[in-house]
C-alpha cells in the first residue's frame, strides 16, 4: 500500500515541477487574458513577470515588469506592447496564433498591437527568460521575434541599443505613455538625449555647446550600439563609457530615461527592498531642454528641488502641465519706441538667436533688438576667458530651455511694452500646478462609441463568417456598396454631433509635426508618389530615418477641432493589415497626414471607390481606411 502512495506522491511532485518551470512559456493557439488575475508568464528564476499591467482606470498594457521590489499593481514596468493604446480591462487578450504571429487585441477584438510575424511551423512558442527578454521562437529555437529589439523606456543588461532603436520617457510619473525625451544615436553616431516636443526639438546631451571631439565622442565608428553589462558598466560605439558608483557587483540593473529627461542607472538594494540611483547623465536637471516649457525659468535648490516660474509679464498657459510654458499677458508692436527691457541676472535661455554679435555694448543690443519684431529679448555675456576679454550679445527669437544659476554670468533681458516696466519684478512670478483628487479617465483608455458600432459588427461578421461571405459575394455586391456608404454618412453625422471633445484625445495620441518638419522631411515637397480628390501625397524621409508617405490635403476648409477628430476616428480603426498612420501636421491652412509608407505604392490604386468595388472583396476590406483618407 505505500508503494503505490510513494509512486502517486512521486509523480504529483513531478507534474507541479513541469507546471511551474512551463509557467514561462506560452504555446500556439494560447491566450493570456486581462481578465484572469493570475493569467501571467514567470521566468524561471522568478525575476520577471509579463501580462497586463494597469496603467489607468480600466487601461492595461501588455507589458513585463521586475517581481522585486514587492509590488502588485505598481511594479517596476521595463518593457511595454502597446503604452500609447491601452486596451480595456475586461475581454481583451494576448494570444499566440497557430501561424507564428503574437496578436493584443482589445474588448472590440480590434487588433492593438502584433509582432506581424510567421511560421510554417506549428510548434511556435513564446519564452519569457531569466534576462527579462520576451522571445518568440519556432519549433527549431530559432527567433522570431524579441522585445529586446523595441525597448520601450529601459534598456536591461546585455540589451543592446541599436541605430534603430530608442529610449523614450514617458510622459509624466503616473502617464507611462510616449513623452518627450529621446535617447538614441544621432546621425553623427553619438549617443545622445533629445527634446522632441509638440513644437520644436532640440538635442541636450552632450553638452550642445561643445564639440563631440571636446566631450570625447567619437563620430567614426557607424555601428551604433549601446549596451549595459550586469556589472553596471555602460558603453557605446563612440567611446562613451561609465560604470555604476557599485560596479561589479552582481545585483539587478536596470537603465531608464525617466520622465524628466534625465538617464539614470538603477541598482535594486534587496535589503532595503527599493531602486537606487548608482550613476545619471545629469546632476542639473534645469539644464535639460524642455522642462518647463517656452518663456519660463527653471530654478533648483536642495531644499527644494525643481521648480518653474513664468518671467515677468508672462503667465501659465496651462495649470495642470509645466511643458506648456508661459504666454505673454500684452500684444507688443513693431514699435520699438513703446518697448523696453526688463533684465534677469544669472539667467540662460539656450538656443533659438538669430543673430549673434560680439563687442557690443548693453545700450547696442538693445537698440538692436528693437528694431526687430520677431525680437523677444537678447542674451548678454562677457567672456573673461577670451583674450582680449570680449562680450557677446545673442538676440532671441524665442525664449525657451530657460533656467536660473548663481553666479552663472550671463544676463536675459527681456523686451516688454514700457506699460510692463513700471512693474515690481523682485520676484519671477511663479506658480503652483493644480492637481485636482478627482481621478479622469486617461485619454487613451478603451470606451464604447456608439458610432463605431455598426463598422465592428461588420468587421467581426467578416472575420466569423468567412465562407458564407464568400458563397453571398457576388450576390451581395450592390449591399455592400449601399453599406459602406451607410456607414461613413452615419460617421460624418454623428462626428459633427461630438466633435467638441475628441480633439484632445486626437493631439495625444498621435505625433504632432510642425509644417516646417514636413517641409523638411519632403524635400519641398518634391517627389510625388500619388494622388486622389483628396489631396497629393508625398514620400518623405523623417528625422528619426522613417520613410513615410506624407499626404497634403487639398481644400481642406474644415475647422482643427474637425480636423483632429477625423485623425482620432483614423487612430481608433486600426488593424493589422493596414497602413499606419503616424501623425498629422495642422497649421493655419496646412493640413497633412503621415502614414508608414509602403513600396507597393497602395496610393495610386486606391484612388476611386468604384475602382475598390471592383477589386477582391478581401481588398476591399484591407482598404477601408485608405478610402476614407486618401480619397
Amino acid at each position: 500500500m505505500v508503494g503505490p502512495i510513494i509512486v502517486l506522491l512521486v509523480s504529483l511532485i513531478q507534474l507541479c515541477s513541469f507546471s511551474s518551470s512551463s509557467n514561462d512559456h506560452l504555446h500556439a493557439g494560447k491566450s493570456l487574458s486581462v481578465d484572469t488575475k493570475g493569467d501571467v508568464l514567470i521566468s524561471s528564476d522568478g525575476t520577471f513577470s509579463s501580462g497586463f499591467h494597469p496603467v489607468g482606470q480600466n487601461a492595461y498594457s501588455f507589458a513585463i515588469w521586475f517581481n522585486k521590489p514587492s509590488c502588485s499593481d505598481n511594479c517596476t514596468v521595463v518593457w511595454m506592447a502597446n503604452r500609447d493604446y491601452p486596451v480595456n480591462g475586461r475581454h481583451s487578450k494576448l494570444t499566440l496564433t497557430k501561424h507564428g504571429n503574437l496578436v493584443l487585441t482589445d474588448a472590440g477584438r480590434i487588433t492593438v498591437w502584433a509582432t506581424d510575424t510567421a511560421s510554417h511551423l506549428s510548434a511556435v512558442h513564446l519564452k519569457l527568460y531569466d534576462t527579462g527578454n520576451l522571445v518568440l521562437h519556432d519549433s527549431t529555437g530559432a527567433t522570431l521575434w524579441q522585445s529586446f529589439n523595441s525597448p520601450t523606456d529601459t534598456l536591461l543588461p546585455l540589451q543592446q541599443l541599436k541605430k534603430n532603436a530608442k529610449l523614450v520617457s514617458s510622459r509624466s510619473r503616473n502617464n507611462c505613455s510616449s513623452g518627450f525625451f529621446n535617447l538614441y544615436f544621432d546621425s553623427d553616431n553619438v549617443l545622445s538625449l533629445l527634446y522632441k516636443g509638440p513644437e520644436v526639438s532640440s538635442i541636450y546631451w552632450p553638452s550642445p555647446w561643445l564639440l563631440r571631439w571636446e566631450v570625447g565622442r567619437s563620430t567614426n565608428n557607424n555601428s551604433r550600439i549601446a549596451v549595459l553589462d550586469p556589472l553596471g558598466k555602460f558603453s557605446s560605439t563612440d567611446n562613451y563609457t561609465i560604470k555604476a558608483d557599485d560596479y561589479g557587483a552582481r545585483i539587478h540593473r536596470r537603465l531608464t530615461i525617466d520622465f524628466d529627461g534625465n538617464v539614470r542607472l538603477y541598482s535594486l538594494n534587496e535589503r532595503e527592498d527599493k531602486w537606487v540611483v548608482s550613476w545619471h547623465a545629469y546632476l542639473q536637471l534645469c539644464k535639460i531642454h524642455g522642462t518647463c516649457g517656452p518663456n519660463s525659468v527653471c530654478s533648483s535648490s536642495p531644499k527644494y528641488g525643481r521648480k518653474c516660474s513664468c518671467i515677468p509679464g508672462y503667465r501659465m498657459k496651462n495649470h495642470k502641465d509645466w511643458s506648456f510654458g508661459c504666454v505673454p499677458e500684452f500684444d507688443l508692436s513693431c514699435n520699438g519706441g513703446e518697448a523696453g527691457f526688463i533684465s534677469l541676472r544669472n539667467t540662460e535661455f539656450y538656443g533659438y538667436e538669430y543673430a549673434i554679435y560680439t563687442n557690443y555694448s548693453v545700450e547696442m543690443c538693445k537698440n538692436l533688438c528693437l528694431e526687430q519684431c520677431n525680437c523677444k529679448g537678447f542674451q548678454f555675456r562677457f567672456h573673461k576667458s577670451h583674450q582680449p576679454y570680449s562680450t557677446y550679445c545673442y538676440l532671441k527669437s524665442e525664449l525657451r530651455n530657460g533656467y536660473h544659476e548663481p553666479f552663472y554670468g550671463a544676463d536675459i533681458y527681456l523686451k516688454l511694452p514700457k506699460t510692463k516696466l513700471s512693474l515690481s519684478y523682485e520676484l519671477i512670478q511663479n506658480y503652483s500646478l493644480e492637481c485636482s483628487v478627482q481621478v479622469e479617465q486617461l485619454t487613451r483608455t478603451y470606451h464604447e462609441r456608439k458610432e463605431s458600432e455598426p463598422f465592428k459588427l461588420f468587421i467581426q461578421f467578416l472575420s466569423t463568417n468567412t465562407v458564407l461571405w464568400s458563397t453571398c459575394a457576388i450576390g451581395g455586391m450592390e449591399f455592400l456598396i449601399l453599406l459602406l456608404v451607410w456607414f461613413f454618412l452615419i460617421r460624418t453625422q454623428q462626428q459633427s454631433e461630438l466633435m467638441g471633445g475628441y480633439h484632445l484625445i486626437a493631439a495625444t495620441g498621435f505625433r504632432k509635426f510642425t509644417y516646417a518638419e514636413l517641409d523638411y522631411a519632403t524635400n519641398g515637397f518634391r517627389k510625388e508618389i500619388g494622388r486622389g480628390a483628396g489631396g497629393i501625397v508625398y514620400k518623405g524621409k523623417l528625422s528619426d530615418d522613417r520613410i513615410a508617405a506624407i499626404k497634403r490635403l487639398i481644400d481642406a476648409n474644415h475647422g482643427e477641432a474637425e480636423f483632429l477628430a477625423e485623425v482620432n476616428t483614423i487612430g481608433k480603426l486600426n488593424h493589422m493589415n493596414l497602413i499606419d498612420l503616424w501623425g498629422y501636421c495642422v497649421e493655419g491652412k496646412h493640413k497633412l497626414l503621415v502614414f508608414e509608407y509602403m513600396s507597393t505604392d497602395p496610393w495610386r490604386k486606391t484612388s476611386h471607390l468604384k475602382h475598390l468595388i471592383g477589386r477582391k472583396i478581401s481588398n476591399c476590406i484591407r482598404n477601408c481606411k485608405r478610402l476614407s483618407l486618401l480619397t
